[in-house]
């Protein structure tokens, strides 16, 4: 650590925006004063979109994930996600 990086009580959000702003971290910290940390609640957004499927392909997909014992919304998001991780062939 360089030196300490003194606070003081801010009287409202821009003072405290116009402090963090102008303050250059690398003047208090070196890379091995920082940790890694994990935010393991943090979910990404999601948005709700709509879909039609044949009656047979959503029976089949709940029978899926049924047997997998997952809901089947989330069987389709893994179906998608490894469709797009793959590379689309023609």
């Amino acid at each position: 650590m360089k030196k300490n990086l003194k606070l003081h009580k801010f009287h409202n959000e821009d003072e405290e925006r116009k402090f963090w702003a102008t303050l250059d971290l690398a003047d208090y910290f070196e890379s091995k004063d920082l940790a890694s940390v994990s935010f393991p609640n943090l979910k990404p957004s999601s948005r709700s979109i709509s879909i039609r499927l044949s009656e047979p392909m959503l029976i089949r997909l709940k029978e899926q994930a049924n047997e997998l014992h997952i809901p089947y919304q989330s069987l389709i998001k893994q179906y998608i996600a490894r469709g797009i991780r793959q590379p689309y062939a023609a």
